[in-house]
Formats: structure tokens, C-alpha cells, sequence
């Protein structure tokens, strides 16, 4: 729970692992909804609080993704579509960006989200903040 929404704390609390936020000044209403969605494990924040997280995703280094052993966990061209879905672009203009079939995107994208255990976008563009080294923070 958050005092305000402020930024820096926004993205903080993601990295830190937080799959929802909620800020004081919201409804007690609010706060059940967002228990319900976090706990059915879906993520919980308003449009600001995501595009707080989508400028940090845009602002950091390409996505270099890998295990505590320092390997890769991606390919190239997995790395790619990943930081291409954190630029905001749908299936069909990345598919147009690399070439290829919207149906390969979408390929490339259960690939990426089974290997690192996530269900979506955004908990892909979560995943990819969460996990960039300290020095790269923005």
C-alpha cells in the first residue's frame, strides 16, 4: 500500500515483486477488488501507475534476460519481440517491424511467456523491469 502514487515508488514496488498497488487515497472498496485480482493472480493498477511502468520499460537498455548462472534465458530474436512489445506495438506491426507472420509473433510470444512463466504482456514488460541488474535501473 502506497502513501501516493509517486513514481519512483510505483516502480519500485514492482520490482520488488508486487503484483498489485494501492494507494491510500482509493476507495475501501477498491482495496477488496484489488485482494481478489491479485490473489486470482492477475495484476492490479490504474492507467497511471501503468504508464509510470511502461516509461521505465521504454528507458531501460535492451532486454537481456537470464538466469542466476548469468545465461540467457531468450534468444536474439525472442529479445527482440520483447522489446518491441515494451515499445507498445500489437502482434501485426511487429510482425511487420521483423518480417515475418503475425502467426510466428505469436509463436515467438507463447515461447517467451513459457519460458519465463508468465501469462501476458504485461506481466511480461513486469518481468523484464523486475529483472534488469541494479546498474540499470532508470
Amino acid at each position: 500500500m502506497l502513501h501516493s502514487v509517486v513514481r519512483d515508488s510505483v516502480i519500485a514496488s514492482f520490482r520488488a515483486g508486487a503484483r498489485g498497488i494501492f494507494c491510500r487515497a482509493d476507495s475501501f472498496k477498491s482495496l477488496s477488488k484489488c485482494i481478489r485480482t491479485v490473489h486470482e493472480g492477475k495484476i492490479w493498477a490504474s492507467t497511471q501507475e501503468l504508464d509510470y511502468i511502461l516509461d521505465a520499460l521504454a528507458r531501460l537498455k535492451p532486454v537481456q534476460i537470464s538466469n542466476n548462472s548469468g545465461m540467457a534465458l531468450l534468444t536474439p530474436g525472442e529479445q527482440h519481440v520483447v522489446s518491441l512489445v515494451g515499445e507498445g506495438m500489437k502482434n501485426r506491426e511487429i510482425a511487420q517491424n521483423l518480417g515475418l507472420a503475425e502467426h510466428t509473433v505469436s509463436n515467438y510470444l507463447y515461447r517467451i511467456f513459457d519460458k519465463l512463466g508468465v501469462s501476458g504482456r504485461l506481466e511480461l514488460l513486469l518481468y523484464a523491469i523486475s529483472h534488469q541488474n541494479i546498474g540499470d535501473r532508470v
